[in-house]
């Protein structure tokens, strides 16, 4: 147990999520072996063997493999290495339904990189026993859901928790609040402090500064004349000073959505519709809570075939209501599924307008609009929910749903 605080913040890392994310799509198309369980690389053209390492995994590391060196140098290491080219455009699919899921959790994150954010946890301190007790069940979750390890550091300070997720890895939490930096953080050689590259570390080295508590202890003058601003901004990391807080996105998204991979096949279309139901209920809160409206549904099914179909249909006039969004997800899907069983399904929404804004209605559209009754029901929902949790109030239709339909991938 820790100690209380005005704060607590968690930094969560994605473990070689570029070689991570790129093993697990192999492995959905039946590819094997796994790339995390041998040396292996992302980066560069695997045929022409030019580029750089972009990630590595932890057997190719035992061979000195680094990341940013270029690719022909890891297979003179490793001739036998394993490389693939980066998916981007699936990387940038798996972060999203990373950052998805914690939003879910704590809607105060702040993401710094695809695979990196911060959470400021005080707003949900008081559904758990602990932070740590927290970030394990988050770190645990991660990984049942969608097969990858993170890291997740927790400290009072947002340089402090970036520092505390990069210690002994993978699939582990550890601390560094203020008071643990003598002990955990000055020891550490200088170059592994945040924002202390590899020019500023050698000039520090030329110094007599070898690590951490080295640099915290240094006359701040001498730092500042051979390292200018940056000398005092490592100076105050070293001493872990920090002020800044977790900013969480304040864009509106250009789409708001979930799925859910199912622990077993769903193989009737009263399961498949029970999961669209949840869909639609999260998908609906989110909309509420933002503001906004949707005006056009999109339903995804993926087979257990891991063949991927979608359809979408336009929402006139555009809405947030969760009946509405549940009756044109279940519309989309009599119109898609082939009777294959399923493995994944989604509800996405977007064409996103602010709630208030001015709506052109036709002629034909004047049963359309919401009642104000189902908006007061949606709301009242939501409130409970918030309050008491998702699972604090239930539909009857979902009552006797499979138990496998309880486990949801957002």
């Amino acid at each position: 147990m820790t100690l209380p605080s005005d704060r607590i913040i968690f930094h969560i890392d994605v473990n070689s999520a570029f070689l991570s994310w790129s093993a697990l799509e192999r492995l959905e198309k039946g590819e094997e072996p796994d790339l995390r369980t041998i040396p292996a690389i992302v980066g560069g053209d695997m045929a022409k063997r030019h580029g750089v390492v972009l990630a590595k995994s932890i057997p190719a590391k035992a061979y000195g493999i680094v990341t940013g060196e270029p690719v022909v140098n890891a297979f003179r290491k490793c001739p036998n290495l394993v490389s693939v080219a980066p998916d981007h455009a699936m990387y940038s699919r798996k972060s999203h339904q990373l950052m998805e899921y914690l939003t879910d959790i704590c809607p105060d994150i702040e993401q710094v990189s695809i695979d990196e954010c911060y959470m400021d946890y005080t707003p949900i301190s008081s559904k758990y026993p602990s932070p740590e007790a927290a970030a394990a069940l988050i770190k645990d979750e991660i990984y049942e859901k969608f097969k990858f390890t993170v890291n997740i550091g927790i400290s009072d300070r947002k340089v402090l928790a970036k520092m505390a997720s990069d210690f002994k890895k993978p699939n582990l939490v550890h601390t560094l609040y203020a008071r643990e930096i003598r002990e955990k953080m000055w020891p550490l050689p200088v170059s592994s402090l945040y924002m202390c590259g590899h020019s500023s570390a050698e000039t520090l080295r030329k110094l007599g500064i070898l690590t951490i508590g080295d640099l915290a202890q240094a006359n701040l003058h001498i730092l500042e004349s051979h390292l200018k601003s940056h000398g005092l901004t490592l100076w105050k990391y070293a001493n872990g000073q920090d002020a800044s807080d977790v900013i969480p996105e304040p864009a509106k998204a250009k789409g708001i959505g979930n799925s859910t991979t199912l622990s077993a096949d769903a193989e009737t279309r009263e399961d498949a519709c029970a999961t669209l139901l949840r869909l639609a209920e999260s998908v609906g809160k989110r909309l509420r809570d933002s503001h906004q409206l949707a005006g056009l549904v999109c339903t995804e099914i993926k087979y257990n075939n891991f063949k991927s179909v979608s359809h979408q249909m336009p929402l006139e006039p555009p809405t947030a209501s969760t009946d509405v969004l549940y009756r044109k997800a279940c519309a989309l899907f009599d119109e898609l599924w082939d009777g294959t069983p399923i493995r994944l399904l989604g509800l996405r929404t977007t064409k996103l307008v602010e709630e208030d804004a001015p709506i052109q209605l036709s002629l034909f559209d004047y049963m359309a609009p919401v009642s104000e009754k189902q908006q007061k029901l949606d709301a009242a929902l939501d409130s409970i929910r918030s309050r008491f949790g998702k699972e604090s109030i239930k539909r009857g239709s979902l009552l006797n749903s499979p138990s496998h339909l309880d486990k949801e991938d957002f």
